[in-house]
């Protein structure tokens, strides 16, 4: 794991497009096959590149706004603006995955589902308003965990958890 945790810090952006590159594209690939229950791609090979590449710049997107929101949260308790509970520990997890997913979020996805829709040939935002839900059931919980972690995992798990993300998708459009 030192190895790992070494390249994160030397090559933090890198890292996060090649995490979120193979992990994303995963768990869209799982989504997929849960679904039709068998071995499956959601799309031919030139978008499912496009679309690796697609999670390879929200990667970096998601890695810049993880630094952001950090500083943005720390300002806001500088000023008073927030309960010293949201400092350390727990209270700093919960309180940073809440403002991330409610500020930062909802134009990560917007500009997610307009990639993924352009590269699948689709207009307008399909499928928006589910990704903006699971911010709320999804991705505070799981980024709570990922706050609560050293800085040079968090990226790796958030991506993880689109894989995780990709198979409750899949199982959800079964029914």
């Amino acid at each position: 794991m030192n190895e790992y945790a070494e390249w994160v810090r030397q090559s933090p952006l890198l890292s996060a497009a090649i995490q979120f590159a193979i992990l994303g594209t995963l768990g869209e690939i799982l989504s997929v096959c849960v679904q039709k229950k068998k071995a499956a791609l959601p799309c031919g090979y030139l978008q499912l590149l496009l679309k690796a590449l697609g999670w390879a710049l929200l990667g970096v997107i998601i890695k810049y706004g993880f630094a952001g929101m950090k500083g943005f949260t720390h300002a806001l308790l500088d000023h008073g603006l927030l309960p010293s509970f949201f400092r350390e520990g727990l209270g700093w997890a919960i309180g940073l995955s809440t403002l991330t997913n409610l500020l930062f979020g909802p134009q990560m996805m917007f500009f997610h589902r307009l990639e993924d829709n352009l590269i699948m040939g689709e207009r307008g935002f399909k499928g928006l308003q589910r990704a903006w839900w699971t911010l709320i059931w999804f991705w505070i919980p799981a980024h709570t965990l990922t706050f609560v972690l050293p800085a040079e995992y968090q990226i790796g798990l958030a991506a993880l958890w689109s894989v995780v993300l990709g198979l409750i998708m899949g199982l959800s459009r079964k029914r």
